[in-house]
């Protein structure tokens, strides 16, 4: 059998040692809530649909709707709506060729976490 002779490569970078910047971090992060919204909105159509149905299963999921379950989804679809909202506008101005500077992507980013966490308060406090 040959001598196999390994050549000695450099590691990559691990996640040890590399630091996700904002901006990486609110791209996934706007996947996430896009795809999070789903659960909200198949709560709320299932409790339309029970209350199609029959008032014993619409009885089932104004339950689970009702409950503390239910209010965490949509207090979190909302907070998603507003996050996915904000980083839509964010991009549309990324789109225009504005703000694509480190520090202003920077702001921007924080602005639709603080903005969003903001507007979800509103919302629930006069929902």
């Amino acid at each position: 059998m040959a001598d196999v002779k390994r050549v000695e490569r450099p590691l990559s970078p691990h996640l040890q040692i590399y630091r996700p910047q904002l901006t990486s971090i609110t791209s996934i992060l706007t996947r996430i809530t896009g795809n999070g919204l789903i659960v909200g909105t198949v709560l709320a159509v299932w409790w339309l649909l029970a209350a199609a149905v029959s008032p014993d299963y619409f009885a089932t999921a104004d339950a689970v709707a009702t409950s503390w379950f239910g209010d965490l989804v949509f207090t979190l679809s909302a907070w998603a709506l507003w996050y996915h909202y904000l980083a839509g506008l964010r991009h549309l101005y990324f789109d225009a060729g504005h703000g694509l500077d480190i520090p202003t992507a920077e702001r921007l980013g924080w602005g639709c976490i603080l903005g969003s966490v903001i507007l979800t308060v509103l919302t629930v406090l006069i929902v």
